[in-house]
């Protein structure tokens, strides 16, 4: 590795430095992905454990999954553990438990910047960003209107300069200004110049994976070898609900199988219209579903890493719209984050909700939703920040509201929180106050008053009047601008300039191919 090469990999972004230069937009916390210090909830006993999986163990035996991939069931075929009939697949549970178990329970992705490596896995909570919706909704605009590269590049920026993100998801927002066959290129040359955070790739087909992948190795500065090592990048796969996988996801997640990266596979399985309307039948066919993909992963590379996660939510039953945040959502997030440690994988958990505009409603279904995957002992949780309208909108100001609960949420784990030593007993602290006097002044205090509670950037903790006096301004208003004044701060992360030229030319040699095709 060039020295050029190792400068580029020290901390990304103005926040990385806020500590020393002061000119960070708000105060906030450093890096530090959590640790999961509590038990998880366990709604149900080993008896209910046990029935679900024997429930997901006999939609793979007795129904089977279809794979409407002919490489994945050529290779399905192949594998003797299997009965393939047409496009439908029938699994075995020793076979599927057999390849559960070739899957590492813990595993490390490592980005361009190797500081910013996240473990997933154990006891391991790390959050990111929204991904995916078609639309942008922020104050100065006031309405919903179609993503656009700025808008995406915009969450980006946020999604670098918040320590409290520690993984970039797919599109922010979905770029509907560039064309889809190149949209890939250029969204990911911006995640990898905007961030130094890892990074994940849409299942989208071959060309589209193979792309991300070799922009991701080229912004890395690693040979091929060193590419596949070790996972330096992620995708996530939905299944199509009920009992599908479709080709173009199956096509990316053979190849990033071959290669050696991240891959978690997450049904979005809405009970009452794609799952059955009751949770443990929800939950049993997703399961069924990931299990299935796993199984397909490990006989292309034993011991891929991979993680499965849950989507199962309800639906409203006088529209058909999906819901989130409620308890039937809060409760199959609960009960799938015991049926992944009884296999032994790392979870993957979602911070939605269904609210348009980021209100109260948004905030206490995201609120519900995230504490959820905290509860279910998940590792990695998408779309943690920036997700309205059932995922339809990305808004920059929920982003920040978000991280003000994400950060409050980081420091609940935080084990100082917890401790029991003589200095946090204060036998001698209550000594000296007794019972006249008052804790403000002594030097107990003193010497931990400006870390000893969350200091929080977006809520307001000034009584009525002082709130009123000041402009009485409501919260979306005051994460707006902080919004702006991250935005106008912005510092990409460092980039030695012979790769950025690399990644230029290789984004300008695929797009003068044509990219990637667009029907599948």
């Amino acid at each position: 590795m060039t020295e050029p090469a190792k400068r580029k990999r020290r901390s990304g972004g103005r926040a990385g430095h806020a500590a020393r230069r002061g000119t960070e937009a708000i105060l906030q916390m450093p890096w530090n992905p959590p640790v999961n210090i509590d038990s998880p909830t366990e709604p149900l006993g080993p008896e209910g454990v046990e029935a679900i999986h024997d429930g997901a163990m006999r939609i793979l035996e007795e129904i089977g999954i279809e794979f409407l991939n002919p490489e994945a069931l050529e290779i399905l075929r192949r594998s003797g553990g299997c009965t393939v009939e047409g496009e439908n697949v029938r699994m075995g549970r020793d076979y599927v438990m057999e390849m559960v178990a070739k899957c590492p329970s813990e595993w490390t992705i490592t980005p361009r910047n190797p500081e910013r490596e996240i473990t997933l896995g154990g006891r391991n909570l790390l959050f990111g960003n929204v991904s995916s919706p078609p639309n942008y909704w922020d104050m100065s605009q006031g309405k919903k209107v179609p993503g656009t590269r700025q808008g995406c590049r915009n969450l980006l920026k946020l999604s670098q300069y918040f320590n409290c993100i520690h993984f970039v998801g797919g599109y922010p927002v979905e770029p509907q200004d560039l064309h889809a066959s190149v949209r890939h290129l250029d969204v990911i040359y911006d995640k990898l110049t905007l961030t130094d955070k890892v990074a994940h790739a849409y299942c989208l087909g071959r060309e589209r994976v193979e792309d991300a992948m070799e922009m991701v190795r080229i912004a890395a500065g690693l040979s091929h070898e060193e590419f596949e090592a070790k996972p330096r990048m992620y995708t996530n796969i939905n299944s199509t609900s009920p009992l599908k996988h479709d080709h173009p996801m199956m096509d990316g997640w053979i190849r990033l199988a071959e290669r050696n990266q991240g891959l978690a596979v997450t049904p979005f399985t809405l009970a009452g219209a794609m799952a059955p309307v009751t949770l443990a039948g929800a939950v049993a066919q997703s399961l069924a579903e990931s299990l299935s993909a796993v199984a397909l992963a490990q006989e292309i590379r034993p011991g891929a890493c991979c993680a499965i996660g849950t989507f199962t939510s309800n639906v409203d039953m006088k529209s058909g719209a999906p819901a989130f945040g409620t308890p039937e959502y809060m409760r199959a997030t609960q009960m799938t984050g015991q049926l992944a440690r009884f296999y032994r994988l790392p979870m993957r958990a979602s911070g939605v909700c269904a609210a348009n505009v980021p209100d109260g409603q948004a905030m206490w279904e995201t609120s519900n939703s995230l504490w959820a995957g905290v509860q279910a002992g998940a590792n990695f949780i998408y779309h943690a920040a920036g997700w309205l309208e059932g995922g339809l909108i990305a808004s920059p100001e929920k982003f920040v509201m978000d991280c003000e609960l994400l950060q409050q949420m980081e420091r609940y784990m935080d084990p100082v929180l917890t401790a029991t030593g003589p200095d946090e007993i204060a036998v001698e602290a209550i000594r000296e106050v007794g019972g006249e006097g008052h804790f403000f002044g002594i030097a107990h205090t003193q010497e931990r008053y400006t870390t000893a509670f969350y200091q929080p950037y977006l809520s307001d903790w000034r009584n009525f009047e002082a709130w009123e006096a000041a402009g009485s301004v409501w919260t979306a208003q005051r994460a707006h601008q902080i919004f702006q004044n991250i935005i106008e701060s912005f510092e990409a992360p460092p980039l030695d300039p012979a790769i950025r030229e690399e990644l230029e030319a290789f984004v300008a040699r695929r797009k003068a191919e044509g990219g990637a095709p667009t029907d599948f």
